[in-house]
């Protein structure tokens, strides 16, 4: 069972959304595109700073909607939100000591979407480090060690986990040595999201419930965007130009992780707009064409967030 129930109205515009979407891009294939969206109706209980428990938390069931919600897809820098949270509980269970360094690499793996720093979290939370290929027995004990994150994950027992895989670093030009070996010959070993996943993780820390309430609130410091036009500009690689934030009208609050390579171009977001209720939408869109669109998914978060004055 999810973690959201699927709703009738939700359905017609969703439905009505994608085939807009497709219509203004006609290039965009049915399986190049999977959302999942979240609707919050009153009483609203996410972005509370943690007022309500987790146990308190899962019991509310929010109104959902989602297209191949369920698609294993190459998730780029979006998984690096999974390597945030297994850092801020590593961090709790007191696994790992915090240092101005681990600081530093969360904060810009997640506000620049560094792959350097990133590659530092894995090293952390596994215990692995990159290098040369390695003989068959350490090379067990490496692979072993790497899995941790995905042993963290798969224990929670949340059912949108059970397909999922979080075990590789993120890369600029790719992997070489024992980093390739362990990615498969046929790269079968890579990670892999779905969009129902990916916004199970973001609503728990967007509810204050990803650790824990305070451990929560800080991974959203680190998601924040700005929308304001001069800090843009200032930023190139500001993951809102070209993704959701875009979308948006200037007023809105949006925390984020984009993530983006040559064949894929995804968005997870929670959003607040003024007048409207606030949501969660999860955008993944595949194929070397929608990679380079800068269009679609500021195009369908503006769709979804006219689609709220409805709701």
């Amino acid at each position: 069972m999810t973690f959201f129930k699927k709703d009738e109205q939700l359905t017609k515009l969703g439905d009505r959304l994608l085939e807009i979407a497709r219509a203004t891009f006609p290039s965009l294939a049915d399986n190049q595109i999977a959302l999942t969206w979240i609707v919050y109706d009153p009483p609203v209980v996410v972005n509370t700073g943690g007022a309500i428990t987790a146990e308190e938390f899962w019991k509310h069931r929010p109104r959902g909607f989602h297209y191949r919600g369920v698609e294993r897809i190459y998730p780029a820098s979006v998984v690096k939100l999974f390597y945030l949270v297994a850092v801020h509980e590593w961090l709790e269970k007191g696994m790992i000591q915090s240092s101005a360094e681990l600081e530093r690499a969360m904060r810009d793996a997640i506000v620049d979407s560094s792959n350097d720093a990133t590659s530092l979290l894995v090293d952390v939370l596994t215990g692995t480090t990159s290098g040369p290929e390695l003989p068959p027995g350490p090379f067990e004990t490496w692979k072993a060690q790497r899995n941790l994150i995905n042993r963290y994950f798969q224990s929670l027992q949340w059912s949108e986990l059970e397909t999922i895989n979080v075990n590789q670093k993120t890369w600029g030009d790719g992997a070489y040595g024992r980093e390739r070996a362990f990615l498969g010959t046929m790269m079968e070993n890579r990670n892999m999201l779905t969009p129902n996943a990916t916004a199970r993780l973001l609503h728990s820390i967007i509810g204050g419930v990803a650790v824990s309430a305070r451990r929560s609130q800080a991974m959203m410091e680190l998601m924040k965007r700005s929308l304001d036009p001069t800090d843009l500009a200032a930023d190139p690689e500001n993951q809102v130009m070209g993704f959701l934030g875009e979308g948006l009208p200037p007023t809105a609050r949006i925390w984020s992780k984009a993530g983006w390579m040559s064949t894929v171009r995804h968005d997870a977001a929670y959003i607040e707009l003024d007048d409207r209720q606030p949501y969660l939408l999860v955008v993944f869109t595949e194929g070397k064409a929608q990679s380079q669109n800068e269009k679609l998914l500021p195009f369908i978060s503006q769709q979804v967030a006219e689609a709220m004055k409805e709701i």
